[in-house]
């Protein structure tokens, strides 16, 4: 995994040279995640250095609640990265499982998009796993410790994007 997690933040770290931003989505634990990962990149993690634009898909209420009422909660994150996704972005799906439909539908939007996917999940990875294009897959079967797992990939992560930032 560790190959892939140098993947991961170099995708990052590249995707922030050239302009772009990182977008994040999750449900439950995971949505606490993409807010935990995005705040540390928008903020800092341990150095100061410039803001780099982060979104966590799960903070509007308004926009979700809206989503979900008018096309269905598997739309939720898909319709925001339709708005938000550019070329060359990186979209982060995270889901403990690899199967949470919306997120595999946010994912696939994000890679029609133009954007890099990584995807953080656990178990044998599920189908994110597959169609993302780097998948962080933490081998638990543990709904706990695949969390603990992910956050810590998130912070490696944000360590050594920090360090080129």
């Amino acid at each position: 995994m560790a190959g892939d997690i140098e993947l991961a933040a170099k995708a990052i770290i590249a995707c922030y040279a050239r302009g772009g931003k990182v977008l994040l989505c999750g449900n439950g634990g995971s949505a606490g995640d993409a807010q935990h990962l995005a705040g540390e990149l928008v903020g800092r993690f341990l150095r100061d250095r410039r803001a780099v634009p982060a979104i966590a898909l799960t903070t509007d209420t308004s926009v979700l609640t809206a989503i979900g009422n008018d096309y269905g909660y598997d739309a939720v994150f898909s319709r925001q990265a339709e708005a938000h996704v550019s070329d060359g972005d990186v979209f982060i799906g995270i889901s403990t499982s690899g199967n949470s439909a919306n997120v595999l539908r946010a994912v696939e939007v994000a890679a029609e998009r133009g954007a890099t996917t990584i995807g953080l999940t656990g178990n044998d990875g599920g189908e994110l796993a597959r169609v993302a294009d780097i998948a962080l897959t933490v081998p638990s079967t543990s709904t706990p410790r695949i969390q603990e797992g992910h956050i810590a990939i998130g912070h490696v992560l944000c360590d050594l994007a920090e360090r080129v930032l």
